[in-house]
């Protein structure tokens, strides 16, 4: 067979370095960025700090807009364009200007989030029998702060309660766990956490399925052996495999890195700020998210008096500097439009607290902004919200769902707050039992089997009710 050139059309879908940027900005807490922000000013002669009450514009428009200004919760509109060009207008809608507006000081300590917290909040909120659901705590927990089950699944469930699961339900549960963010996660090797990278990506990614099979076959030999060689073995042409390689280095070998090793109490800085304005709800970036980096003038200036060399070297570092505003841009304009779902979805929460908190899912939330789940599970990741209830995770806007007599569902984290009200206000001569906790949560509408009560009563510390007796 003679070769020849073909020409062919078809669309592609390319992981470009800008979007790895922008992923990877997304899903860093206000802290990672500052750190992020510092290393970038450090390293690019292009960038440079915002002095304060200073404007971004002074970029000459390389900066990113201001993408901070106050919404009202029923619109999903962003701010006009007269209202980015103008930090200090920014600036005014980053909070509520009247003193009588409703909102709270931030309370700047909360508890840091680790890595089995982060996939324990996205178990409880999708449907799962109890013994799949104590499988799945079984295996999250055996996690190790790198995101990999290093111990066999069946001796990590070895000792839970009743008949030994079997492999077909360890397997399968794992398989739900594996789907959880961050990618790659409860993988047992770093082929199979390469692999559960690959498999979410789209099946036009170039260099997908190469990828596929040098991480499910080649992956040890990779450092040892030329492109050529490897396309020889595989069938296909030394570029592919060159592809496919450099889509195998744009993955996270330590997916829960970012998470995990955290303990203890941290500082932490409100990534949004939601008030109350005239009776809305409006939503804004806080000051900390503004981005406080621009292009620098007089670097850029230069460009275009630089030799040969130099002008290759600027505008280089010129083209760095202005994808890291874009992505910073774009961080701030997916986390204002999540938000803003949230607010929309829970302004009763905001209103009343725990036990106006309806049923709401990531899925939800994705579906109605046009956004993947896994772009809003980053969005939420360890970033905070400050409201009139003080500062508060995002990830709290969510919570599961439990079928209730009206036909509508209660979320756990109201029916918890009613199992409290209930628990705070009997007589403690005459504690509630599960059961009659029961019966009065479905005379309030929420019918709940006695031992879904004795879980949430477990979870929220309180004692049984032989316990909680007091003759005094």
């Amino acid at each position: 067979m003679k070769p020849r050139l073909q020409v062919t059309l078809g669309q592609q879908l390319v992981m470009t370095p800008q979007l790895q940027q922008a992923i990877r900005l997304l899903q860093m807490s206000a802290i990672e960025l500052e750190a992020e922000l510092a290393e970038a000013v450090e390293s690019n002669p292009l960038l440079d700090w915002v002095e304060a009450g200073g404007q971004e514009g002074a970029s000459g428009g390389d900066a990113a807009p201001d993408a901070g200004a106050g919404e009202q919760a029923g619109h999903d509109d962003g701010p006009s364009p007269d209202e980015w060009d103008h930090g200090e207008a920014w600036q005014q809608r980053t909070g509520p200007a009247d003193p009588d507006d409703e909102y709270a000081p931030a309370e700047q300590v909360a508890g840091s989030e680790s890595l089995q917290d982060h996939l324990l909040w996205q178990l409880h909120l999708g449907p799962m029998s109890p013994r799949d659901r104590q499988i799945a705590v079984a295996l999250i927990e055996a996690i190790d702060d790198d995101g990999y089950l290093r111990e066999a699944p069946e001796t990590v469930v070895a000792g839970l309660d009743g008949p030994a699961p079997s492999d077909a339900e360890i397997q399968a549960v794992l398989a739900q766990v594996q789907r959880f963010d961050p990618v790659g996660v409860g993988a047992r090797d770093l082929s199979e956490c390469l692999c559960l990278q690959l498999d979410v990506l789209g099946p036009d990614t170039p260099g997908r399925d190469i990828a596929l099979r040098l991480a499910g076959s080649a992956l040890e030999r990779l450092p040892r052996m030329e492109p050529a060689a490897l396309a020889a073995e595989l069938g296909c042409g030394p570029g592919d495999v060159t592809t496919a390689i450099a889509l195998l280095r744009s993955l996270d070998p330590r997916p829960g890195a970012a998470l995990g090793g955290v303990s203890g109490d941290t500082y932490v800085s409100p990534d949004v700020v939601i008030w109350r304005q005239g009776g809305v709800w409006r939503v804004g970036l806080s000051d900390s998210m503004r981005p406080r980096v621009h292009i620098h003038r007089g670097y850029e200036g230069m460009i275009r008096h630089a030799s040969t060399a130099d002008a290759s070297y600027l505008k280089g570092h010129l083209q760095e500097a202005r994808w890291l505003l874009r992505s910073l841009e774009a961080r701030g304009e997916t986390l204002l439009k999540v938000t803003r779902c949230l607010v929309r979805e829970q302004a009763g929460f905001l209103e009343f607290g725990d036990g106006a908190l309806r049923p709401l899912t990531l899925r939800e939330v994705a579906a109605e902004i046009g956004l993947h789940e896994s772009t809003v599970s980053r969005a939420i990741a360890r970033k905070y919200a400050r409201t009139p209830r003080g500062t508060i995770p995002l990830r709290a806007f969510f919570a599961s769902g439990v079928g209730a007599g009206t036909g509508g569902e209660t979320s756990s984290t109201a029916i918890q707050s009613m199992i409290r009200k209930l628990v705070d206000a009997e007589d403690p001569r005459k504690p509630l039992s599960d059961a009659r906790l029961a019966s009065a949560l479905k005379e309030a509408g929420v019918p709940v089997a006695r031992r879904t009560v004795a879980k949430y009563r477990e979870a929220m510390g309180i004692a049984s009710s032989q316990d909680r007796v007091r003759m005094a």
